[in-house]
């Protein structure tokens, strides 16, 4: 990077819970070109307070007389911790308050899906679970070449995935890279995860800048409607999936279908296969 960075402003992350808290911290390494980086030891993971500190700052992209008066510009996050760009969720805290996912998570997301300048994730190292989910969310995603992966591991630990996470990947990869991020819970490396459309690039700062000159992203945001523009072309996940009404609804549905819908389901299979098999006088008798 430039010796002639300039640090603009930096935001504490307070602690909570088990989590020690950290910064956030906008530096303009090239022109116009404005870099969070986040640091959270050991490995960024996504409270409400680090959620919180990231809204904060695209404000202050957005809003700030002084940080990007003309409103065009790039904005990139990164990581401080060389192994990890985030670990995802700590999940328990997420599971402990009701209001994390609907008031502070998908409304980040939300937020860096409609933002109006040009937004790129630089995965410096490991993206997983919610990690991932917030860079797909970004415009574009640079990843390192030679060491980090990107993965979804919900299905690892038995988590299911919440509607609004796994509408991103439906959004934005194909049938068979979603069913390999889902249904396998398969590690990308960087030269897999290009080759498969998750990330746009390979590299590291150098080659943000690289993607940023090429696409000509400084200017995009210039005509005041790149915000707007997005917001029409995500439309549907950001009203179904990522507000709050459409959390509450989706929850109720997949609690529904989780619930009853799967007891009522498997207690048709099981009397079914009583029919079938009958204690050996059943439709199919000794043959199974």
């Amino acid at each position: 990077m430039a010796a002639s960075t300039t640090t603009h402003f930096t935001i504490p992350i307070q602690p909570i819970g088990k989590n020690p808290g950290g910064s956030l911290t906008c530096t303009e390494p090239s022109p116009k070109i404005y870099l969070l980086t986040i640091s959270i030891p050991p490995d960024n993971r996504l409270t409400i307070h680090s959620c919180q500190a990231l809204l904060d700052a695209l404000d202050l992209l957005e809003f700030s007389p002084t940080i990007c008066p003309s409103k065009d510009g790039v904005v990139v996050t990164t990581s401080a911790i060389p192994k990890f760009y985030s670990n995802g969720l700590d999940l328990e805290l997420a599971m402990s308050n009701a209001d994390f996912m609907p008031h502070s998570l998908y409304k980040l997301f939300a937020r860096f899906l409609t933002f109006p300048m040009p937004t790129v994730a630089l995965l410096n190292g490991h993206a997983f679970a919610a990690g991932i989910m917030l860079a797909m969310h970004h415009d574009y995603r640079v990843m390192n070449a030679q060491k980090g992966f990107v993965c979804i591991n919900e299905l690892d630990f038995g988590v299911p995935l919440k509607p609004a996470m796994s509408a991103i990947f439906r959004l934005k990869t194909v049938p068979t890279v979603y069913r390999r991020i889902v249904l396998e819970a398969h590690r990308f490396g960087g030269k897999e995860a290009l080759e498969s459309g998750i990330v746009d690039a390979l590299g590291g700062f150098e080659e943000v800048v690289r993607l940023v000159e090429e696409r000509k992203l400084r200017e995009k945001g210039r005509s005041g409607i790149y915000g707007v523009m997005k917001a029409e072309m995500y439309r549907e996940t950001l009203e179904r999936y990522l507000s709050v009404e459409g959390h509450f609804r989706e929850e109720e549905r997949a609690i529904k279908e989780q619930g009853e819908m799967e007891d009522l389901r498997r207690e048709k299979g099981e009397e079914r296969v009583k029919e079938l098999v009958g204690g050996g006088g059943g439709k199919l008798g000794a043959k199974l």
